[in-house]
């Protein structure tokens, strides 16, 4: 990496066949943020047809040339932003939001230095609310929202899960939080190692939120800002995306509730 010693905000956006209009809003959310930064898009397409799309200076394009999925995709950054930047985001190419409200959260990560994650409200863009602060799920949650017909069955293990018992207007630190926005101390997401590289999709958000737990770090949900995330729920319709998530969801149990 170049040696500038004042970036303050890296991020990555891991790309896979992405539909350009709203990948171009996720980038301009990005660049009209007002502290030094550097976007990385990892691009895990067969073919390169992005890398012209989207010229800048404060974007550095990586070619993949196979998909090797979301975690191996974000760690293509980890020797780039050491002793680069101070804070890491790891974001979804289809987010939407403002440029004040990484002031804010970058404000609100530095009074307490246990705070190594932020993220902030996610709403979808009629503006409904998305439950991205969880509770660690229990194999029966995962297995219904997998199996979205079971829900009519045991209707409070997902709002259990989701958090829906507190009161989200406020602040608090959750187990863990969904990955579509993750604003890192970028010296935590190094000294973890980044995302366990074994889950080729999905699960890996739930994964790092467990790594920072073991080394006594926090995780915080701040709602006074909101971002807007579109959320296709791909693995619900798509067989093999499904399959996916699923083999996720048996490495991750048997990663943190058996091998131990």
């Amino acid at each position: 990496m170049k040696s500038d010693k004042n970036i303050t905000i890296t991020a990555t956006i891991v790309l896979y066949k992405e539909n350009i209009t709203e990948l171009s809003k996720t980038i301009e959310s990005f660049l009209s943020i007002t502290q030094s930064k550097k976007l990385f898009l990892v691009d895990n397409s067969p073919t390169d047809i992005m890398k012209d799309k989207f010229q800048h200076s404060d974007i550095e394009y990586i070619f993949v040339g196979k998909n090797i999925g979301f975690g191996k995709g974000h760690n293509k950054v980890i020797e780039k932003i050491r002793n680069y930047s101070k804070y890491h985001l790891v974001l979804n190419p289809d987010v939407i939001f403002k440029a004040d409200i990484i002031t804010k959260l970058l404000d609100e990560i530095n009074k307490n230095e246990k705070v190594v994650l932020i993220s902030p409200n996610v709403l979808f863009p009629d503006g409904k609310q998305q439950y991205t602060s969880r509770r660690y799920p229990t194999l029966l949650e995962l297995i219904i929202r997998r199996l979205p017909f079971l829900s009519t069955f045991f209707p409070l293990v997902t709002e259990k899960g989701e958090y829906r018992d507190r009161d989200l207007s406020q602040p608090f630190n959750p187990d863990f939080i969904h990955g579509c926005f993750l604003l890192f101390k970028t010296k935590a997401f190094i000294n973890v190692k980044g995302f366990d590289e074994r889950y080729f999709l999905y699960m890996e958000d739930v994964d790092i939120c467990r790594k920072l737990d073991k080394q006594g770090l926090k995780k915080l949900y701040y709602p006074s800002v909101e971002i807007i995330h579109v959320l296709k729920k791909r693995s619900l319709k798509n067989i093999k995306l499904f399959t996916y998530h699923t083999i996720s969801v048996f490495q991750y149990f048997y990663k943190w509730h058996i091998k131990k």
